[in-house]
């Protein structure tokens, strides 16, 4: 007879859950396109874990949610409160850019829990107009045509996996599609600013994340990572040793291709609210897309760990090709070629997203602070 499996021989990881705002500077090594100064809303951390069963967790979970919500609205609040104060913006722009984020933030949240999920391609592609409609409007800004064009980018990213056959082409084209939405920066064409570098086009950037966040989990399904905002006590062990060997050989490559452009002055003062920025949202992403996805996939598909680590890095660092204002910064997408294989390194060390959050957020802040 079988021995009967205890709590024990399931092992099942502690969920948890909090809140945490931030208003920071994502540039560098953090992403992209993001706008240098933008509004990064709170996060909260809603952990999916095999657990053996017990009563009424779901219920549980649920009751869970509204408190920390709530708790992340107010702390978004705040901090739209003194960064509006800090920059003298307007009541007139101020207020109705701080509800559109305050609309996008439980939609953001949203993917980080198996029962939040959007599930509905046609409810999802909705969601992503709402912010819009909510900052538009009042401002003055709201134009048919960025509607109509949002529209669009909503219900392909959003129908995607609905409408095309199954198969292996299929997913790696919705990759391609993220990137060439972000690459494009028609997020800047979308949501123009009524204040000079004020940046309202990170909705665009939040709704990106979160959309093809869904789409791969929940309608594509199958995927193993997780989108998940609070790293675990192990995971940020593991991010910090991976982070050094990261920061040390990043500079190296700074330095060895011409690169090496420190600041007077850095401002140590913003190295936490650009940390906190960086991790909830830019390597949040990244590390979701490029490691939990890609290099997972490549790992399947090659059965060779260190063909998918190698791919994998080169197409992170050939996503930055656009950085500094440069097209082609060859330079730059080396030194972040290097720079993804370490991230690599720490997803497949552990096979953890939270992980590699951690080591390329500690990165990137450094070189965010100083350079």
């Amino acid at each position: 007879m079988k021995k009967p499996l205890t709590p024990r021989d399931t092992q099942p990881p502690a969920g948890s859950s909090s809140a945490s705002c931030a208003a920071t500077l994502l540039a560098g090594f953090g992403g992209g396109s993001t706008p240098r100064i933008v509004a990064v809303p709170a996060v909260i951390n809603i952990r999916n874990a095999m657990m053996a069963p017990m009563p009424d967790s779901s219920a549980t979970k649920r009751k869970a949610i509204p408190p920390g919500l709530g708790l992340g609205w107010v702390a978004l609040g705040l901090a739209a409160l003194v960064f509006v104060q800090f920059k003298g913006i307007p009541a007139w722009t101020a207020i109705p850019i701080a509800a559109a984020f305050l609309v996008e933030f439980p939609f953001y949240l949203s993917p980080s829990a198996e029962w939040s999920r959007i599930r509905n391609p046609w409810l999802l592609a909705g969601s992503c107009l709402l912010p819009y409609l909510v900052y538009s409007v009042p401002t003055g800004l709201f134009r048919v045509e960025s509607l109509a064009l949002l529209a669009g980018l909503a219900l392909l990213l959003s129908m995607w996996f609905r409408v095309q056959p199954k198969g292996w082409l299929t997913d790696y084209l919705y990759l391609a599609l993220v990137a060439a939405v972000l690459l494009s920066k028609v997020f800047d064409q979308i949501y123009p600013t009524p204040i000079p570098k004020l940046g309202v086009s990170t909705l665009g950037h939040l709704m990106l994340i979160r959309t093809s966040a869904t789409a791969l989990l929940v309608l594509r399904g199958g995927i193993t990572a997780e989108y998940r905002f609070l790293p675990t006590w192990r995971e940020w062990r593991n991010g910090v040793k991976w982070s050094l060997p990261m920061a040390a050989t990043s500079l190296i490559a700074l330095r060895l291709l011409g690169l090496w452009t420190p600041k007077a002055h850095p401002n140590l003062w913003a190295a936490v609210p650009q940390f906190l920025g960086i991790l909830w949202v830019v390597t949040l992403s990244e590390e979701f897309i490029f490691r939990g996805v890609l290099q997972n996939w490549l790992e399947e598909a090659t059965r060779n760990r260190w063909a998918a680590l190698a791919v994998t890095s080169i197409v992170f660092g050939s996503a930055h090709l656009g950085f500094h204002g440069a097209f082609p910064n060859w330079r730059f997408a080396i030194v972040a070629t290097v720079f993804g294989l370490w991230c690599g390194l720490a997803w497949r060390e552990s096979r953890s997203v939270p992980t590699s959050m951690v080591a390329h957020a500690i990165a990137a802040t450094l070189y965010r602070v100083f350079f």
